[in-house]
C-alpha cells in the first residue's frame, strides 16, 4: 500500500471529527481527555510534553479507509475483553474478572491479562496484545489543520507542511510478529492463552506479506489466538466489531518468522505479579481500563 496518499486525521480525543459542526472542538483540545482510559491522552508530543496529540485514527488512502493508530482506541466498550472470556477455561461462576496492564514476561511486557479471580487468588489468566498501525511522518500538521478549519487558533508554522503521514505497515507488521515469537512459548509451557488484538486491514496486509497458510481458524488448544475488529461507521461513529478468529502455536508463529523459540517464565512468578496488581479499580466493569504508558511522538 502506498505511503504518499494523503490522508486526515477522523478521531481526535476519541471525539469523530466528519460532522464537526455539533461539537465545541476549543473543550475537546483543552481537556486532552481519553474517555477510553478516563484520564489525559497519554499520547504526548516529544517537543511539547504537555501537549496531548489525541489522533485516535486516521482515514486513509484513496477510498479514505478507517485505521486505528492510537492502541487506547481498542479499548472501546471493553469488548475485546469480553470477546476473550471463553479462554479463560479453568474459570467458574462466582469469580470475578479483573484486568491489569503491563506486565513483565520473558521477551517484554505484555499489555493486559485478562484475569478470573476467586477471594483476591488467581484462578485463571490470559494476556492480551493490542497492535495499531504506525505512521511515517507525523499525524500533526494535519491535526493543526483540521483544528484550524473548526475556527480554533493554532500556530501557523503547524499546517505548513505539505507531506501527509504514511502507514508503515512492514514495519507494524514484523515487529509485532517477533514480539509474538519471544512471548508466545511462555504462554504455551503455562497451557495458557495470549491474544493478539489488530485490525483486520492490517491482518489483511499480515496474511499477505508473511507465510500465514499454516494459521487457521481458531481453536481453543492454541496458545495464540488473533482477534480481527472491523472498524466501521456505524449512527455517525466509528465503532469496533468482531470480524474473525485465527489461532496457532509457537511453532507457528516461528514458521512465519523463521526464528527459534525463546525461554519460558515460572508460573507461580507470574500469578504473583498478577495478584499483586488486584484493586477494586481492575475489576472488569464500567470502569475505564487502567493503564500508565506514556506514549512519546511528534
Amino acid at each position: 500500500m502506498s505511503t504518499d496518499i494523503e490522508g486526515r486525521v477522523a478521531e481526535l480525543f476519541t471525539v469523530a471529527t466528519s460532522d464537526p459542526d455539533g461539537v465545541r472542538w476549543i473543550d475537546v483540545v483543552q481537556a486532552q481527555h481519553c474517555s477510553y482510559l478516563d484520564r489525559k491522552c497519554l499520547k504526548i508530543r516529544k517537543s511539547q510534553p504537555e501537549i496531548s496529540i489525541g489522533t485516535c485514527s486516521v482515514c486513509y488512502g484513496r477510498e479514505r479507509i478507517p485505521l486505528i493508530i492510537c492502541p487506547h482506541r481498542l479499548l472501546e466498550r471493553k469488548q475485546i475483553f469480553t470477546d476473550c472470556i471463553h479462554l479463560l477455561t479453568l474459570h467458574e461462576p462466582g469469580n470475578e474478572f479483573h484486568i491489569v496492564s503491563e506486565i513483565t514476561v520473558p521477551g517484554g511486557s505484555v499489555d493486559y491479562f485478562l484475569l478470573s479471580v476467586k477471594k483476591g487468588r488467581v484462578k485463571d489468566f490470559l494476556g492480551i496484545e493490542l497492535q495499531t498501525l504506525d505512521t511515517t511522518g507525523t499525524v500533526w500538521p494535519e491535526r493543526q489543520r483540521f483544528l484550524q478549519s473548526v475556527g480554533i487558533k493554532v500556530d501557523a508554522q503547524d499546517t505548513l507542511s505539505g507531506r501527509s503521514f504514511g502507514m508503515n505497515w512492514k514495519m507494524t507488521a514484523k515487529t509485532i510478529l517477533v514480539q509474538l515469537h519471544h512471548k508466545i512459548g511462555t504462554f504455551e509451557g503455562m497451557n495458557k492463552h495470549l491474544v493478539l488484538v489488530i485490525q483486520d486491514q492490517l491482518l489483511s496486509y499480515m496474511r499477505r506479506q508473511f507465510s500465514f497458510d499454516h494459521i487457521g481458524e481458531a481453536r481453543l488448544g492454541d496458545p495464540l489466538q488473533i482477534h480481527s475488529y472491523r472498524f466501521d461507521e456505524v449512527g455517525g461513529q466509528l465503532r469496533l466489531d468482531l470480524s474473525g478468529r485465527l489461532s496457532t502455536d509457537t511453532a507457528g508463529v516461528a514458521a512465519s518468522l523463521g526464528l527459534q523459540a525463546e525461554s519460558m517464565v515460572d508460573i507461580e512468578e507470574l500469578i504473583a505479579q498478577l495478584e499483586s496488581k488486584l484493586t477494586d479499580r481492575t475489576l472488569l466493569s464500567v470502569f475505564p481500563v487502567m493503564s500508565d504508558e506514556v506514549v512519546n511522538t511528534d
